[in-house]
């Protein structure tokens, strides 16, 4: 096989909503407040019975469902988050356990916001090598978990969830050649750290950093696939903040594509934003088989990483 692609994807959210007004009435905002800084009206929050690995395999069980795949197709599971709360059993392990899935390699991936696009990348690598023929890549995250519920700053912007993606191996390319990289010294920017782990942010920092050097990075990931921005449909950035989505994304250049908005009803989900953004987009047909997607990943670490990828 000359290469992977995305087979299927899936989402899944818990059922109760944050709204703004619900908001006001934990800490000293408002509706119009959150609308103006951040973009963000409501988001999902799971219950103290809702786990990061039960959110992750529903969403799961919907991309198998949606590939006409069973739990023993699958050879390797990969959970991107950063929210799990034990060191082992893994969330990977979970989820294969929860869906049936036997005898699979199973990791869990931190890389934050960007753990999806890693992931992803990482399912690629592993088909094209030929140690993985189908894989099931999940970006799933309860940031209710550990957010500051006092903290205006940060309380407004998160929410949980999951999405989730088949890889098998193809005879053409349909995950591009991933661009990542790190700025480490800056890694203090974003935190989930202490005890018990809160979610903390230096927002101005971020904000700068993913308007002003992002664009170019993820005009490259565009070159390495042999595309240029314009030909790009859709482009699916990690769900932040509106106020750093539109920049960016219009920065790239990206003129004829659909720009994920999902932040404005999901909030930002972490590693659960992109395949959460990008099977809502399916799901809608506001994008069709074969359309090239920019995925776009940033954050945690001062992470990032980004792909092309063909509609599934």
């Amino acid at each position: 096989m000359k290469g992977s692609r995305i087979a299927a994807v899936g989402h899944y959210q818990p059922a109760k909503v944050l709204t703004n007004e619900d908001l006001a009435g934990l800490v000293d905002t408002s509706d119009e407040w959150i609308r103006s800084r951040v973009g963000i009206r409501t988001r999902h929050v799971a219950g103290p019975d809702e786990p990061v690995d039960e959110l992750a395999a529903h969403a799961a069980a919907k991309a198998l469902a949606a590939a006409g795949l069973a739990p023993g197709d699958i050879d390797l599971v990969l959970v991107a988050t950063s929210t799990a709360v034990d060191r082992s059993p893994n969330m990977a392990a979970r989820v294969a356990a929860r869906l049936g899935i036997p005898s699979a390699a199973v990791m869990d991936i931190n890389v934050v916001c960007a753990g999806f696009t890693h992931a992803l990348a990482t399912a690629d690598h592993a088909v094209r090598a030929g140690g993985a023929t189908r894989v099931l890549v999940i970006g799933a995250d309860k940031m209710s978990d550990v957010t500051d519920w006092t903290d205006r700053t940060t309380c407004v912007l998160v929410g949980d969830g999951a999405g989730a993606a088949v890889v098998e191996a193809a005879d053409e390319t349909g995950i591009g050649p991933v661009l990542w990289g790190s700025v480490p010294e800056m890694g203090h920017a974003v935190r989930i750290e202490g005890t018990p782990s809160r979610f903390a942010q230096e927002g101005q920092s971020v904000y700068r950093w993913a308007t002003t050097r992002l664009p170019r990075i993820a005009r490259q990931a565009c070159e390495r696939a042999g595309l240029a921005p314009e030909d790009l449909a859709a482009v699916v950035l990690h769900q932040a903040n509106l106020r750093i989505i539109e920049p960016l994304a219009e920065k790239i250049g990206a003129v004829n594509a659909v720009v994920a908005r999902d932040v404005t009803e999901s909030g930002n989900t972490s590693a659960a934003s992109i395949p959460l953004a990008l099977s809502k987009l399916v799901e809608r047909g506001e994008i069709s088989t074969g359309d090239p997607v920019l995925l776009f990943g940033f954050g945690g670490n001062l992470s990032y990483a980004g792909q092309v990828v063909h509609c599934p």
